[in-house]
């Protein structure tokens, strides 16, 4: 079980190493875990890698997600002097782009699960 788990992490990981080096590689202003994100995407449509391959280890590291940005919280207390002036607009930015994303991530969602429905039906028939 414990073999099971580091092999599928050494995926996740070869597969983050990868979104590092396309980012030193490539000159653009995205970000590498972009880069890694998408290179997993393919990866899995292209069935290079199993979703059995990294399915458990995946779901640990969505469970314990909110552990990581305990550092990124403190560092924003630390902060707290420079963000002073301006906390009113990031407020209002970080609730109208949290709205955004999570509307149009609902309209993507619905659209894929009504494709996938047409699809479905038109094979049935």
């Amino acid at each position: 079980m414990l073999v099971k788990f580091i092999r599928q992490f050494c995926i996740i990981l070869f597969v983050t190493f990868l979104g590092e080096l396309l980012h030193l590689l490539i000159p653009l202003p995205i970000p590498a875990s972009v880069y890694g994100l998408v290179l997993m995407l393919l990866a899995l449509q292209s069935g290079l890698v199993k979703v059995e391959h990294v399915k458990e280890t995946a779901v640990f590291l969505i469970e314990i997600m909110p552990v990581m940005f305990i550092p990124a919280g403190a560092g924003l207390l630390e902060s707290w002097g420079t963000l002073q002036p301006i906390w009113l607009p990031v407020c209002i930015i970080t609730a109208a782009t949290t709205v955004l994303v999570m509307a149009v991530t609902g309209r993507v969602t619905q659209a894929i699960i009504r494709t996938q429905k047409k699809n479905k039906e038109g094979k049935q028939a």
